[in-house]
């Protein structure tokens, strides 16, 4: 959000935590005098998805940029120890929201001058790891709905989505120091997340008015499960 509201877009940041992004949209309102709004959503829950659409219309008067960034994936010990309600949790955030989210932004952005949705991944979606895999099933379903919705609002609406790979997070700060050196990925370290923020701005703007329905890898090259 930092990145679009640089480049001169209002914007509202949305997540369970109203305090997290009330904290965050005090940033981006300080730091680039755009308007950042902060509204309360858990994406798992369809009603909570309905809201958000209708109260970033209601603040801001329509929606041009629309990213799916939710995303969870519980730990587990072994796979028939996962429960159904970390299965249905996990599917929920990653893949049930995503699609009710972006079938009533789409369906606005159809009804006007047309948009961009922005569906965040990962490459796990690809090489899926035992260790996350009701999460890359999830997210190899958020492809799905990528290629299902660019044909569907298209010519007016584009949708794209982004595969991350290993980024430099908070979560990594718990791996392994052999994993944390990037030593496994083809370029050698791991990612910054500053260098994801460059192509969804990319495909947020007119610069990428030809691209829609693409799956773009943004990993390091990694080809095989880590």
């Amino acid at each position: 959000m930092q990145t679009l509201a640089e480049a001169g877009a209002d914007v509202v940041i949305a997540s369970r935590k109203l305090d997290a992004c009330e904290a965050a949209a005090d940033e981006v309102r300080a730091s680039t005098g755009r308007t950042a709004v902060a509204i309360a959503c858990h994406v798992g829950r369809w009603a909570d998805c309905d809201r958000l659409i209708a109260e970033s219309l209601a603040q801001l008067g329509r929606i041009d940029v629309f990213v799916n960034n939710a995303g969870m994936s519980p730990l587990y010990e072994r796979l028939d120890a996962v429960s159904e309600e970390l299965y249905d949790k996990t599917l929920a955030v990653n893949l049930k929201g995503p699609f009710r989210l972006g079938v009533l932004a789409a369906t606005h952005m159809a009804a006007r001058d047309g948009g961009s949705i922005i569906n965040i991944g990962t490459a796990g979606s690809l090489v899926a790891s035992v260790n996350e895999l009701p999460y890359a099933c999830a997210k190899a379903g958020l492809n799905a709905l990528t290629v299902g919705l660019a044909e569907a609002y298209a010519p007016k609406v584009r949708v794209n989505a982004i595969l991350p790979g290993p980024f430099r997070t908070d979560i990594t700060k718990a791996w392994a120091p052999e994993t944390l050196d990037g030593s496994f990925v083809p370029l050698g370290r791991l990612g910054e997340p500053g260098e994801v923020a460059p192509l969804a701005l990319h495909l947020a703007s007119a610069a990428s008015s030809y691209t829609t329905g693409a799956i773009i890898r943004v990993d390091g090259g990694i080809t095989r499960k880590v």
